[in-house]
C-alpha cells in the first residue's frame, strides 16, 4: 500500500462518516443477539441449540435479502439502499414490542428476520459504498477503518444488553419488559439516523473498482470479458466469507456460556468480560488498518488465520484462564477477516462489482448454522465446540494464501 495515496477525498467526508456510522449500528445489533441467546435461554427456557435459532433468523435474513438489496442498489443506488437498509432494521426492532407481549419466541425470531433484512441490506450496500469513496488502492484501508467502528459497535452491544438484561441489579432483568425497552430505544436512534442521511447529499464519484492498470500487466489476466462467475478470486471470496462468519457467529453465541461453565462466572459477569472481548476485535482492526500501510493484505489474513486456529485449539482444551485468554485473541484475530475478505473479493470487477457485493454479503448466511451445529456440541461440552470453528480457519487461510489473486 502506497502511504501517498489519501484514505479518502475531501468532498467524500460527510457520507463516509454517515457509512461509516452504519457499520457500528449493526455491529451492536450483532453482538446484542448474542446476549440475548443467555437472556432467552434464562426467561423463555430455551436450551443452547435451540437459542441458536436467534442467529439462525438474524443470518438466515442474509441468504434471501443480500441479492433483492443488490439489485435494489444497482436500480436505486447507494443513498437510497442505505435508506432502505435503515427502514428493515428500524420495524425490525420496534417488531420486539409485540413479541414481547405475547411472549413469544417465535415472534422474536421473526422481528429478528425482518432486522436482520435490514442489515443484510446495509452491508451489501455499505461495504462497495466505502471502497468508493476514494482510491481502490486504498479500499482494503477504507473497509478495515469503516469496519473498526463496527467493532466499537460489537463493545457498545454487550455493555448495554448485559446492562438491560443479565444483570441482577437491574429492573426487569429476569423478564421481557427490558427487551421491549431496549429495542424500542434502539429502533427510534435508527430512525433518526436515516432522517438525517435522507439530507445528505452525496458528491458523484468514479467506481472504485474498475480494472486496475496492474492487472492488465498481470500475464496470468484475462482481459476478455468474463462473467461473475468466472473470477475464481470472487468466488473463493464467498465461499471464505461463508465459513468466516460461521466461525464468528459459533465463537460470540457461546462466549457467555463458556464463562459461566468453564469459568465459573454468572452471567453478569461473563457479560462484562463480552466487552472486553468486542474491545479485542476493535484494537485488532485498528492494529490491522494501520499494518496495511506496510503489509500486503493478504499477508495479513494469513497470519490472522492462522492466529485464529491455534487460539481455537487452546481454547477447546478447557485450561482455566490460559485458554480464556485464547478465547479473547480469537476475536482479536478475526477482526481484519471479514473486510479483507470482502475488498479482496471485490476487486478489478468493473460492472460486477454491486452483483458480487450482494453474493459476498449472502455468504454471511454462514453465521446461521454454524451456532446450531456448536449448540449440539455445547449442549455436552461447550468448550470442545470450538474445535469446530478450526476447519472455516483453514479455509480462510487458503483464500488468502493463494485464491486471492486475480486471474
Amino acid at each position: 500500500m502506497t502511504q501517498k495515496i489519501k484514505l479518502t477525498e475531501k468532498q467524500y467526508l460527510v457520507t463516509f462518516v454517515f457509512v461509516t456510522s452504519l457499520f457500528m449500528l449493526w455491529g451492536i445489533a450483532h453482538s446484542m443477539s448474542d446476549v440475548l441467546n443467555k437472556h432467552f435461554q434464562n426467561v423463555l427456557n430455551v436450551s443452547k441449540s435451540q437459542s441458536g435459532l436467534i442467529q439462525l433468523s438474524v443470518f438466515g435474513a442474509y441468504a434471501v435479502m443480500s441479492i433483492p438489496a443488490g439489485i435494489f442498489m444497482k436500480k436505486f443506488g447507494y443513498k437510497n439502499g442505505v435508506l432502505f437498509g435503515l427502514s428493515l432494521f428500524a420495524i425490525g426492532t420496534f417488531l420486539f414490542v409485540p413479541a414481547a407481549n405475547a411472549t413469544s419466541f417465535t415472534m422474536f425470531r421473526l422481528a429478528l428476520f425482518i432486522l436482520g433484512c435490514g442489515m443484510a441490506t446495509l452491508e451489501t450496500v455499505a461495504h462497495p459504498f466505502v471502497a468508493s469513496l476514494g482510491n481502490q488502492q486504498t479500499s482494503d484501508q477504507r473497509i478495515n477503518f469503516s469496519q473498526s467502528f463496527n467493532a466499537v459497535g460489537t463493545i457498545i452491544g454487550p455493555a448495554i444488553g448485559s446492562y438491560f438484561l443479565l444483570s441482577g441489579n437491574a429492573e426487569h432483568s429476569n423478564d421481557l419488559d427490558s427487551v421491549k425497552t431496549l429495542y424500542t430505544a434502539i429502533g427510534s436512534v435508527i430512525a433518526c439516523i436515516a432522517i438525517a442521511f435522507s439530507f445528505v447529499k452525496v458528491p458523484a464519484f468514479t467506481d472504485a473498482h474498475e480494472i486496475l492498470e496492474d492487472d492488465v500487466k498481470n500475464p496470468s489476466f484475462n482481459t476478455s470479458e468474463k462473467t461473475l462467475w468466472q473470477n475464481r478470486h470472487f468466488v473463493w471470496a464467498v465461499i471464505a466469507q461463508f465459513f468466516n462468519v460461521g466461525a464468528q457467529a459459533g465463537t460470540w453465541s457461546y462466549f457467555i456460556n463458556y464463562g459461566h461453565e468453564v469459568m465459573g462466572f454468572t452471567d453478569a459477569t461473563a457479560g462484562n468480560y463480552m466487552i472486553i472481548f468486542m474491545a479485542m476485535m476493535a484494537l485488532g482492526r485498528f492494529v490491522g488498518t494501520y499494518l496495511m500501510k506496510f503489509i500486503q493484505p493478504n499477508i495479513l489474513l494469513s497470519f490472522f488465520s492462522l492466529g485464529s486456529i491455534i487460539s481455537c485449539l487452546i481454547v477447546a482444551q478447557a485450561w482455566g484462564w490460559t485458554s480464556y485468554i485464547a478465547l479473547m485473541f480469537i476475536n482479536f484475530f478475526f477482526s481484519i477477516i471479514f473486510p479483507t475478505i470482502f475488498s479482496l473479493g471485490l476487486k478489478s470487477l468493473g460492472k460486477h462489482t454491486q452483483q458480487a457485493s450482494s453474493f459476498i454479503s449472502m455468504g454471511v448466511v454462514g453465521g446461521a448454522f454454524f451456532p446450531l451445529l456448536m449448540g449440539l456440541v455445547a449442549n455436552q461440552n461447550v468448550a470442545h465446540a470450538y474445535y469446530l470453528p478450526i476447519l472455516c480457519y483453514v479455509i480462510i487461510f487458503l483464500f488468502a494464501f493463494k485464491m486471492y489473486k486475480v486471474k
